[in-house]
């Protein structure tokens, strides 16, 4: 391809960046600016000028997907292969130099590097060793300290008080000693070694750190804004030579501190390698000239940025407004939701091209829920659907037993969950005794502990406490009914407790998913109902070809496009994360507004915001107030609809208080949507009327009580459902 051809197709900025050659230079580039553009002519570039051979250019990426798209991308502007590159990901160019010079740092150059299932072996059997109560102190626990250590570039002997830690007892540091320890021993390294190790080895060898200097004479840099402190390290040891670095990145998308990525490496570039150029990309060739207004008029109030505005550099680029709506509770807003993917397939737009994106993944369940309902079918992209998460999974279990105590998949599933210290001996005795007499595993249990077939002192009191636990349990059920239940077993059980005490960064995740689970509950008017409905929903088939809506997390939804997104959830609480404010103030504030830019950002054509003003949060109606992000999106080019808007108080109700300065109580008992319950809607369905559902098929109504109703189904039988799940025939 002609120089003519390559650069033809760059606008100005995106050219500036490709030519600006020798000397450190940072590229802003906004989402849809053409960054990997950018990147890839850059190195193409370089290599047709004659300025380095290949093997003299250090690309980095964070993704293999991204090393393979840059590669290919090189590839056909210089219309063959290019040979001897060193280009890939931060963790595998590292393990490539730490082959090459593992004897300096303790290790031999066929070291082994262990997966995350190895680690937590290893680290498990140092804790032992050290006599650590793992149940107290969980070693993903400690290993989410040493790996949050690692990304900061800290060997345990750098390790100070400041950034020590008081987990299993204070004795974290005494631990990441012996693990390194063993790890060495056994000729190994985890992934946060990679980097560590290499840039040890750097800063310790003069003659090393020179030979990479002369070996690199460009290093180039993707997705610059989330890097950690020890890639920030590698990079500027390796830049220190040529200087001719170029980092690619947009301060308005770091959204990973959470994953140890610092937000401060970009924002401090020019300082690091003072003369820097700086090119901005601003030219956005994906989105409405709304959306982007919106979303630059929303991130414009973050004060820890460069700066730039997105500007539409599409030739259609007029659009709708982005929508504002305003429901009355949760309900309400997946069913609008709902309606408007419906509105939006008939009128040509593929469900392919159509996300929900949400702050949280427990908020994708009444989502889930809805699209089951109108047939609408969808994908969950980076995780499990919600009544396939594991921890959604074992708490049915428990549900199971309660409601069925011959149920002996579910009793095996949660029997040791938490752990109780049934090991594979006392497992055997029971299942012994369920096939000898012939009875369930739960009985064969209790039979166990009445004969003292179970041995371990420790093990029967726990198997003991367990099945008065769910004799207590379905007491309970009559009388207070199926929530209460649940809530109380959850607890009971210790399930509850053994999530508040993981460390993982799962975690709190998974205990905002069974606070959902038990809110979902409230829904159905006994156990068995509900165990019914979820075993219609688990039956939703997910490998289904064809066209689906997306549902996913805002993190993950980084780096994707669809021409329609719904943004569901723009609560106080919810979005912004109360748990990332609450823990990193005005840091954690600026990157949820980055996570908001993020996400509005994704939209082409269409971008609608909701918030309600009541949510079920553990089986209670609580009333919500609408995010702050709310107040910061130009009235310009923002549309608000929604009868519940209407009482939304105006004017700024933080400003001189804490991260989540309450209103004052006055304005509480003003609001119109301070309510305890969600009030009871008529329903739209007549006694006598054919209707649909989509397991059960055709039948018709045989009586209506609010949004429930009675069906006679010409297949399945007689029916109680909610009126959401079913449709007009």
């Amino acid at each position: 391809m002609s120089g003519a051809d390559y650069l033809a197709r760059l606008n100005p900025e995106q050219r500036a960046a490709v030519e600006a050659v020798d000397g450190p230079l940072l590229v802003l580039a906004g989402a849809g600016t053409g960054k990997t553009r950018v990147l890839t002519t850059r190195f193409a570039h370089i290599l047709l000028q004659g300025k380095a051979y290949p093997s003299q250019v250090l690309a980095v990426t964070f993704t293999n997907k991204a090393a393979r798209e840059m590669r290919e991308r090189v590839a056909a502007i210089l219309g063959q292969p290019a040979e001897g590159l060193w280009l890939g990901t931060f963790h595998a160019l590292a393990a490539r130099m730490l082959r090459r010079h593992a004897e300096q740092v303790g290790l031999n150059s066929n070291f082994t590097i262990l997966d995350a299932d190895d680690q937590m072996r290893l680290l498990k059997q140092v804790m032992d060793a050290a006599r650590i109560d793992t149940k107290r102190w969980p070693a993903n626990g400690l290993m989410a300290v040493i790996q949050r250590w690692k990304d900061r570039g800290l060997e345990p002997n750098a390790v100070t008080p400041a950034e020590d830690s008081d987990y299993a007892g204070g004795r974290a540091t005494e631990l990441y000693v012996a693990y390194q320890d063993r790890l060495k021993a056994l000729n190994a390294a985890d992934f946060g070694d990679l980097l560590l190790h290499v840039v040890t080895l750097l800063r310790a060898n003069a003659d090393i750190l020179a030979d990479y200097h002369r070996r690199f004479r460009y290093i180039l840099v993707d997705e610059y804004q989330d890097t950690n402190l020890v890639q920030y390290y590698w990079l500027r040891l390796l830049a220190q030579g040529h200087r001719n670095i170029c980092c690619v990145g947009d301060d308005d998308q770091s959204i990973y501190s959470w994953r140890g990525a610092e937000i401060e490496n970009i924002l401090r570039f020019e300082k690091d390698f003072p003369g820097a150029t700086i090119v901005r990309l601003e030219s956005n060739y994906r989105s409405t000239r709304p959306i982007l207004a919106a979303a630059s008029g929303l991130i414009a109030h973050n004060t820890g940025r460069l700066g730039k505005t997105l500007r539409a550099g599409r030739n259609d680029a007029d659009g709708d407004k982005v929508r504002i709506v305003s429901m009355w509770d949760s309900v309400e807003e997946a069913r609008m939701v709902g309606e408007r993917i419906e509105a939006a397939r008939r009128a040509g737009t593929s469900l392919s091209e159509i996300a929900i994106l949400v702050r949280a993944g427990f908020l994708n369940r009444s989502f889930e829920e809805r699209l089951i309902a109108i047939g609408v079918p969808y994908r969950i992209v980076g995780g499990a659907r919600f009544y396939e998460r594991a921890e959604i999974r074992d708490a049915m279990a428990y549900f199971r037993v309660v409601a069925q105590p011959a149920d002996d998949l579910a009793f095996e599933r949660i029997v040791n969950l938490p752990k109780r210290g049934l090991g594979d001996t006392a497992m055997a005795s029971m299942h012994a005794i369920a096939r000898a007499e012939s009875i369930p595993l739960a009985m064969a249990a209790a039979r166990a502990l009445e004969t003292g077939a179970i041995k371990n002192a420790r093990a029967r009191a726990a198997l003991s406490e367990l099945m008065q636990g769910f004799d207590r349990w379905r007491a309970i059920l009559p009388v207070q009914g199926h929530v209460v239940m649940a809530q109380t077993l959850l607890d009971e059980s210790g399930y509850t407790a053994m999530w508040q005490q993981d460390k993982s960064p799962e975690a709190p995740g998974r205990l905002e998913n069974l606070k959902e689970l038990v809110s979902a509950m409230a829904d159905y008017e006994s156990l068995a109902a509900f165990l019914e409905h979820v075993a219609l929903v688990m039956e939703n088939d997910e490998a289904a070809e064809g066209e689906r809506v997306s549902l996913m997390t805002l993190h993950g939804a980084k780096g994707l496009e669809f021409d329609m997104v719904f943004l569901p959830g723009w609560e106080e609480g919810v979005f912004p994360s109360r748990r990332s404010v609450d823990e990193a103030g005005d840091k954690g504030l600026e990157e949820e507004r980055r996570l908001a830019y993020v996400g509005i950002t994704r939209a082409r054509r269409v971008a609608v915001i909701s918030h309600a003003a009541n949510r079920m949060v553990y089986g209670n109606w609580q009333s919500q107030l609408p995010s702050r992000f709310l107040d910061e999106l130009p009235a310009s080019d923002v549309q608000r609809e929604g009868a519940a808007q209407q009482a939304r108080p105006q004017g700024s109700v933080f400003a001189g208080g804490g991260m989540f300065a309450q209103r004052p109580r006055r304005m509480i008992e003003a609001a119109a949507w301070e309510v305890k319950e969600r009030p009871a809607a008529a329903s739209v369905f007549i006694v006598g009327e054919r209707v649909f559902h989509q397991k059960f098929g055709y039948g018709r109504v045989l009586a209506v009580e609010e949004d429930r109703l009675d069906i006679a189904f010409e297949k399945a039988g007689e029916k109680r459902l909610l009126d959401r799940f079913v449709e007009k025939s």
